[in-house]
C-alpha cells in the first residue's frame, strides 16, 4: 500500500501547486467580492500596523511600506497555503496539528523576509506576530460583522469550491470543458441529484429551552425557519437513559435495549474452577469500549448505511465514512483532507485557538460572578474543565469544516454532534447566561451551514434534533457532604456472606476499596482521546510521533487520558460493590456476586442497604427486581412496576406520568445495576441532585433532561408522540425513504412503522413486554408541542 499512499501524495502536491491558477482562471468580479476585497485589505493594515506598533522585533519603515507588506503577506499566502495544506494532508495527524501552528508564521516569516523594507529579529518574532494579527483580526471581523461569521462562512464557501471541483474533475474528463462549462454543467448536475439531508444534533438542549429561547429572539434562525413556515418544532421524550450515548444507540440503529447508562460495569462470568471471571467497566466515551458496543449494536442496518457520513458522534450508524467517531476512532488510515484544509485557513485552527482563549477568560468571569453574587447552584471551573474548554470551539468549527467538505462532495445524509452546549450546561448551568450564549452560538451555527448547504452538490434538508435536556441542582456531595459511594459503604458494611455456585463465599476480608465510584468527567476527555486516537492510528511518520509522544496512555492503539485510568483501577481492586453515576442515576453492582440480584438476595448479602438508601433524603427512588418484578421503593411507599400495585405513598409522582414506562424499559436492559437509584427531584423547582460533581445533569428521571428537541421540515410527516430515541428513528428511515436515499429492502408496513429495521423490532418487541398496556400519558408540563407551520 505505500507505493500507492506516496503516488497520491505526489498528486495532492501537483494539484496544490495549480490551485492559485485555478483562481485568477476562475475570477469574477462582482460587487459582492470587490466589497469582501476592500475589506480585507482594509483589516489587513489595521492589523498589521497594530502589531508593527506593539511588536519591536518586527518592523516597517512607513505608510508604503506596510501596505506593500499586506499585498506581499497575502500573495505569499495564496501560494504558500495551498502548499502547506497538501503538506499537511501528507503528514496527518499531529504533523497537521503543527502546520496549523505555525503556517501563518510561515507566512509572515516568508514576507517580512522578502520586503526590502521590513525586517524581523528572527523567526520566534515572526511567530509571536504572526498570532498577535490573528487575535487582532478575530477582533477587528468580529466588531465589522457584528458578531456573525462572514468571513467564516466566504472561508468555508472556498472549502467547498474546492471540494466540488475535485469531485467535478474525477466525474467529467477533459479540463477544456470544464473550464467553459464546468458551472453550467455543476448546476444540472446538482438540478438532477437526488435531495440530500444534514442531521444535526444539539447535544443536551432541552425542547422547552428552545421554545423559551425563540420567544425571547435569541435563536434568530431556528425562529425564522418555523416562522416562515419551513419546519415544526416537537418535543420528543428520551425516556432512562438520558444520555448521548443511549440516546444515538436509538437514533442511528433503533436500539435502546443495550446501554443502561453512559457507563456501567458489567459482572464477571461464573467459570468451570468454581469462580467467576473479573468483571469490568465500559466507558461510552472510550474508543475501545464505543466499538465493542457497536459490534453488538449493528446488523448492518444502520441509519448511514448508505452514503452516510458520522461526524462527532458515539457511533457510526454503519456510515462508510466516519470523523471523529468515537467507536471507529482506532481504525487505521483515517481520511486528513478535511482536518488539512482547516488547519491550513487563517479562519480555521487560529480563529479557534483565538475564541477558545477568550472563552477560557469569560469561564474565569462568570465563575468569580457566580461566587460574588453567591448564585446557587454552582460548580467548580477550573482544572480539566477549564483547561479542555477550547477544545469545544476547536471542535465545533472543525466539524462545520468537516461538513462543509461531505455537502460539497455530495454525500446523500450527514449525521454530525455539537457538543458546545452540554459541556457548558453542565458546569453554568443549562440556563445560565453562559450556557444560552453557546446555545445562541449554535443557532448561528445553524444559520451558517443553511448557507453552505445552499452551495453543495445537491439540495440539502436540515433536521435539527437533541439526544436529551438536562435538569439543573446542587449535587448530592454539595447537599450532604457526602457522595452516594460514601452512603452505600455505610449501608453495606460489614459484608454479609452468602454461598455463591461452586460453593465459594462472596464475604471475605473486607478489600481497601469497599465501594469503588465511577463518576468521573469522561465526557469531557472523551472527544480529546478521540482526536488523539486518529492521530495515534495515522500512517507515516505523524502517527508514530504521536504515539511515541503518547505512549503512557496508549493502550492498544487506543489513546486514555483523564480519568479513565483512575476508574479502572478502582474497579480492578475486587470492590465488594461498585457505583457508578450517569447524572442523576446511579447503578449500584454487588460485584461478587454473578448476576443480577433480586431485592430478596440482596436483603440477604446487605441487609439494611435498601430500605437505607430510600430513607435517604438525597435518594427519590431505588429500583430493584424482585419475584413479583421490578420494585420502585421511596421513603415512604413502594411502586410495583409490572402491574402498577402501589403501597404508601406513590414515589413515581414527583417524576411525571411516564416514569413507570421508562423504568420498565430501563429494567430491561442488559447489565443494568443490581440497584437503581434516581435522586430527589424538586416539585417546585424541577431540580435534582446528580451524583457527579456537575450542576447541569442528565441521565435520570426529573426536570427537563428527558424533554429532547427535534426540528425538520413542516411538509414531512410524523406520528403521534414521540417516545423514545427508537420512534424518532423511525421517522428519520421515512424521512430517507421518502427522498430516496434508502436503498429498498424487505419492508412491508407503513413508512414510519419500522418494520424493515432490525434494531426497531427489536425495540417494538421489549416496548410490547415491558411497558404497561395503559393509554399513553399527556405530555408534562412545560414539554414542547409542535409549532404551527
Amino acid at each position: 500500500m505505500e507505493p500507492d499512499a506516496d503516488a497520491d501524495g505526489d498528486r495532492r502536491l501537483t494539484e496544490a501547486g495549480r490551485v492559485g491558477l485555478r483562481v485568477l482562471r476562475d475570477y469574477r468580479p462582482t460587487v459582492a467580492r470587490l466589497r469582501s476585497l476592500l475589506r480585507s485589505a482594509v483589516t489587513s493594515f489595521v492589523v498589521l500596523s497594530v502589531t508593527l506598533w506593539l511588536l519591536p522585533g518586527v518592523t516597517a519603515s512607513g505608510l508604503l511600506a506596510t501596505l506593500w507588506l499586506v499585498g506581499l503577506i497575502a500573495g505569499i499566502g495564496a501560494v504558500l497555503r495551498p502548499v502547506l495544506f497538501a503538506l499537511a494532508t501528507l503528514l496527518g495527524g499531529l504533523g497537521a496539528l503543527v502546520i496549523g501552528v505555525s503556517v501563518q508564521a510561515i507566512v509572515m516569516y516568508v514576507a517580512l523576509r522578502l520586503d526590502p523594507e521590513a525586517d524581523v529579529a528572527g523567526f520566534a518574532d515572526a511567530f509571536a506576530a504572526a498570532w498577535l494579527a490573528v487575535a487582532l483580526a478575530a477582533v477587528v471581523n468580529w466588531l465589522a460583522d457584528a458578531g456573525t461569521d462572514d468571513a467564516f462562512v466566504s472561508e468555508m464557501l472556498w472549502v467547498m469550491t474546492r471540494a466540488r471541483r475535485r469531485r467535478e474533475r474525477r466525474l467529467r474528463p477533459g479540463w477544456r470543458h470544464r473550464l467553459r462549462h464546468g458551472r453550467a454543467a455543476a448546476v444540472a448536475a446538482r438540478a438532477h441529484q437526488p435531495e440530500g439531508l444534514l442531521v444535526v444534533q444539539l447535544d443536551g438542549v432541552a425542547a422547552p429551552l428552545v421554545q423559551w429561547a425563540i420567544r425571547a429572539g435569541n435563536l434568530p434562525t431556528i425562529g425564522r425557519w418555523l416562522r416562515t413556515g419551513s419546519h415544526r418544532l416537537a418535543g420528543w421524550h428520551t425516556g432512562l437513559p438520558a444520555t448521548t450515548p443511549a440516546a444515538q444507540a436509538g437514533l442511528l440503529y433503533g436500539d435502546v435495549h443495550r446501554l443502561p447508562a453512559y457507563r456501567w460495569y458489567e459482572k464477571g462470568t461464573p467459570n468451570g474452577d468454581g469462580g467467576h471471571s473479573p468483571g469490568r467497566l465500559v466507558v461510552t466515551s472510550r474508543p475501545r469500549d464505543a466499538a465493542e458496543i457497536e459490534q453488538r449494536l449493528s446488523t448492518g442496518q444502520g441509519l448511514l448505511r448508505d452514503g452516510g457520513v458520522s461526524i462527532s458522534t458515539v457511533f457510526s450508524g454503519d456510515a462508510p465514512t466516519s470523523l471523529l467517531t468515537v467507536s471507529r476512532a482506532g481504525l487505521p488510515g483515517r481520511s486528513t483532507r478535511g482536518y488539512a484544509v482547516f488547519m491550513a485557513s487563517p479562519y480555521g485552527f487560529a480563529r479557534a485557538v483565538v475564541r477558545g482563549a477568550g472563552q477560557v477568560v469569560r469561564e474565569l468571569y462568570e465563575a468569580r460572578r457566580q461566587r460574588l453574587r453567591d448564585i446557587r447552584p454552582r460548580g467548580r471551573r477550573s482544572g480539566s474543565y477549564l483547561a479542555l474548554r477550547p477544545m469545544a470551539s476547536l471542535l465545533s468549527d472543525l466539524n462545520v469544516s468537516l461538513i462543509a467538505e461531505q455537502l460539497a462532495a455530495g454525500a446523500p445524509v450527514v449525521f454530525c454532534d455539537f457538543l458546545d452546549y452540554d459541556e457548558v450546561a453542565h458546569h453554568a448551568g443549562p440556563a445560565r447566561p453562559q450556557a444560552m450564549a453557546v446555545l445562541e452560538a449554535l443557532d448561528q451555527t445553524l444559520g451558517v451551514l443553511q448557507r453552505l448547504a445552499a452551495e453543495a452538490a445537491r439540495r440539502y434538508h436540515i433536521v435539527v434534533l437533541s439526544d436529551h435536556g438536562q435538569s439543573q441542582g446542587a449535587t448530592f456531595r454539595q447537599r450532604y457532604g457526602e457522595s452516594l459511594a460514601d452512603v452505600v459503604a455505610r449501608l453495606a458494611a460489614p459484608p454479609v456472606g452468602e454461598v455463591v455456585p461452586g460453593g465459594a463465599t462472596a464475604a471475605g476480608p473486607v478489600p481497601e476499596v469497599a465501594a469503588a465510584e465511577v463518576t468521573g468527567p469522561d465526557e469531557e476527555w472523551g472527544r480529546l482521546n478521540t482526536l488523539l486516537t486518529e492521530a495515534a492510528g495515522s500512517g507515516g511518520a505523524t502517527g508514530a510521533a504521536t504515539r511515541l509522544a503518547l505512549r503512557s496512555h496508549v493502550d492498544g492503539g487506543e489513546v486514555s487520558l483523564g480519568p479513565a485510568e483512575r476508574e479502572d483501577a478502582a474497579t480492578h481492586t475486587d470492590p465488594a460493590t461498585v457505583v457508578v453515576a450517569s447524572g442523576n442515576l446511579a447503578m449500584i453492582y454487588l460485584a461478587r456476586h454473578p448476576g443480577r440480584l433480586t431485592r430478596e438476595r440482596v436483603d440477604a448479602v446487605a441487609p439494611g442497604l435498601i430500605d437505607g438508601l430510600a430513607a435517604h433524603p438525597g435518594v427519590g427512588l431505588v429500583v430493584v427486581d424482585s419475584a413479583a418484578g421490578p420494585l420502585a421503593i421511596g421513603a415512604r411507599g413502594c411502586h410495583r412496576l409490572r402491574d402498577g400495585r402501589v403501597d404508601g405513598e406513590d414515589p413515581l409522582v414527583p417524576y411525571g406520568p411516564r416514569a413507570r414506562h421508562d423504568l420498565l424499559r430501563h429494567q430491561a436492559t442488559e447489565h443494568v445495576g443490581d440497584l437503581v437509584v434516581i435522586s430527589t427531584v424538586d416539585p417546585g423547582l424541577e431540580e435534582v441532585a446528580a451524583f457527579e460533581e456537575l450542576v447541569g445533569c442528565h441521565g435520570g428521571l426529573g426536570g427537563w433532561q428527558t424533554q429532547a428537541l427535534l426540528v425538520h421540515p413542516a411538509d414531512w410527516p410524523r406520528d403521534g408522540e414521540l417516545v423514545g430515541p427508537d420512534a424518532v428513528h423511525r421517522h428519520l428511515l421515512g424521512w430517507l425513504r421518502r427522498l430516496g436515499l434508502r436503498r429498498p429492502d424487505e419492508h412491508t408496513g407503513g413508512e414510519l412503522d419500522g418494520a424493515d429495521d432490525p434494531g426497531a423490532g427489536r425495540a417494538a418487541r421489549a416496548t410490547a413486554t415491558a411497558w404497561p398496556a395503559d393509554p399513553p400519558a399527556p405530555p408534562a408540563a412545560g414539554s414542547a408541542s409542535p409549532a404551527p407551520g
